[in-house]
């Protein structure tokens, strides 16, 4: 993560003008079963992709609201950083991909039977999104019927 100091000014100056959203909070689902019986999916805001697949937009107006699936038996070295967000270093995500998708570790977590099991797809969506609204009526519930059809009863959100 970026510390402010290391920012642009031209960065600096448009987070302080910002208008930033204030989002009610939602209840949330209550566990039926316990974590040990439980699918378990990652949701990324990383900007990861799949080599071959189409990167996410750097240009689009407001952010690219689309999202790309990821599949749980790939090796997180070889994902695509197309974060276009200059405010946090992609260092880390460069340096080990299990920093923007710890895939590794959520299998480490199922071999341990701290989890029922790994989804068989994850997703992966751009975290720099100014203009969410798009993101949040057409996205979200896309990427939630893609995780409901795998039964997934458990998604991490990995905010980046």
């Amino acid at each position: 993560m970026a510390e402010k100091h290391q920012l642009s000014l031209a960065l600096r100056a448009f987070l302080k003008a910002y208008p930033w959203r204030r989002i009610d909070a939602v209840p949330g689902a209550v566990l039926t079963k316990p974590l040990s019986e439980c699918r378990v999916a990652l949701v990324t805001s990383a900007g990861l992709v799949v080599p071959g697949d189409e990167p996410f937009s750097k240009s689009m107006l407001g952010g690219d609201h689309g999202f790309r699936v990821i599949p749980s038996d790939i090796d997180v070295q070889i994902l695509e950083d197309h974060h276009r967000s200059g405010s946090y270093s992609h260092a880390g995500v460069k340096a080990d991909g299990n920093m923007g998708l710890p895939l590794e570790r959520l299998h480490e977590m199922a071999a341990a039977d701290h989890i029922g099991s790994v989804a068989p797809r994850h997703i992966s969506v751009m975290g720099s999104i100014t203009a969410p609204r798009r993101f949040v009526k057409t996205t979200a519930p896309k990427v939630a019927d893609l995780l409901a059809k795998d039964a997934v009863d458990v998604a991490l959100l990995v905010p980046m």
